[in-house]
């Protein structure tokens, strides 16, 4: 059974670009384009905040040389500077002499970074509307007119130019007809707990981020899914069950962990007010990012990035896995950018998402500049803005290891 709704639905406003990311809003803003950045939340930041996510990976290669800079630079910073951090000592002023002991990384207040990106945004001139969720794009065979969106105003539609479809699960690009791909994700979940033994570490060690413990659970799964149950399906994390599933769960977990806890000597501190999926649903783009593209140079590169887990490895990210072409203002970033196996895992954290939510942004910018369609840009001007922004493009071969073999030694980087 099929319910039919003939409505009409009031034209609200045009945009030149509407995003659903803060690093893709912010470079728009910058460039003086007309941006509305659309937040399902009434939090910005996605994983890294909400998502309790909040941890800068390693953005250098595990030898004293930073690699991921631009916008993920100045975010790492913005991160840092009203909230606690354990940014390592040797980076806190910059490159530090070369060392194999030390990976420029960070974790922070998730809470006071989303404060800071609304800040840098409405100051930006960004039209951030929050508690706001896309339904529909409205397509003209591949382009896309416009957004359909609802929140308590009701049912609008919202005009612009380009779109960045920044939702982390491809949703508006997936709706348009942009062909997409999926992968499982694992029981993980996150919340905080403060219980007066990490109370008084913080009072001990005068630094407010001991107070932060995991309250105990029946499963601990890692990134790679050590731990999984057999008795838990994994999740594809696009469906409404299946999230409910994950949801319901996993809070009963935590629930149950601490119910034999004395009362009054713990608190949860705050639950994720998102779903954790890392890797639900990516674009099929023009370039598909893997493991295999480690040390490879590219033509179409938007940024160099380093691997999170492992030193030495470097990669370039091409500007394929952003757009499809044939559609000519649709564009993502972030964790929803093409890739599969083990290199969606190395795309789709913290600062790669940002530089190609940058990147992705500026590209917009370009395309409604020159007139033309997002998968037709000329990439080498692209990257020359991005170069101005400092980014970088390539990396060094003089960085590559002479025995790749035996390179990558893994890193203890944290809950990532």
């Amino acid at each position: 059974m099929n319910v039919e709704l003939n409505e009409k639905i009031p034209v609200v406003d045009s945009y030149d670009v509407i995003v659903a990311g803060v690093a893709s809003a912010l470079a728009i803003a910058r460039e003086g384009k007309k941006v509305m950045l659309i937040e399902k939340n009434i939090t910005l930041g996605g994983l890294a905040t909400i998502g309790l996510i909040n941890f800068f990976v390693p953005m250098c290669n595990g030898r004293g040389t930073q690699i991921i800079k631009g916008m993920a630079d100045e975010f790492l910073h913005l991160s840092t500077k009203h909230s606690w951090d354990n940014m390592p000592k040797e980076w806190q002023k910059g490159n530090p002499e070369k060392s194999d002991k030390t990976r420029l990384v960070a974790e922070y207040s998730p809470s006071i970074l989303a404060l800071e990106f609304t800040k840098i945004l409405d100051d930006a001139g960004v039209k951030i509307m929050f508690d706001t969720v896309v339904t529909k794009p409205v397509m003209d065979g591949k382009h896309c007119k416009g957004l359909v969106v609802e929140n308590k105003s009701g049912r609008q539609f919202y005009e612009c130019k380009m779109v960045v479809d920044t939702t982390g699960d491809c949703d508006i690009l997936r709706r348009g007809g942009v062909p997409t791909l999926l992968r499982k994700n694992y029981h993980f979940y996150r919340a905080y707990e403060a219980n007066l033994k990490s109370c008084q570490k913080a009072i001990d060690s005068k630094d407010i981020s001991k107070i932060y413990d995991n309250p105990k659970k029946k499963y601990n799964i890692n990134l790679y899914g050590h731990g999984q149950p057999e008795e838990i399906p994994l999740y594809d994390g696009t469906d409404a069950n299946d999230v409910n599933r994950y949801i319901i769960s996993n809070q009963k977990e935590v629930l149950d962990g601490i119910s034999n806890d004395d009362r009054f000597a713990r608190e949860i501190i705050t639950l994720p007010s998102m779903v954790q999926f890392r890797t639900t649903r990516c674009i099929d783009g023009n370039h598909v990012f893997t493991e295999k593209d480690a040390y490879k140079h590219f033509d179409d590169s938007i940024s160099a990035i380093c691997d999170f887990d492992r030193r030495d490895y470097l990669y370039e990210v091409p500007y394929g896995t952003l757009v499809k072409d044939g559609f000519d203002n649709l564009i993502t970033a972030g964790r929803s950018a093409c890739a599969s196996g083990y290199g969606w895992d190395v795309l789709r954290v913290i600062p790669p998402a940002i530089v190609t939510g940058q990147a992705s942004g500026l590209a917009c910018c370009q395309a409604i500049d020159d007139n033309l369609g997002i998968d037709k840009i000329d990439v080498k001007k692209l990257q020359d803005k991005l170069i101005s922004q400092n980014v970088m493009i390539h990396f060094d071969d003089e960085l590559i290891p002479k025995d790749i073999e035996n390179s990558g030694q893994k890193f203890d980087v944290g809950h990532e």
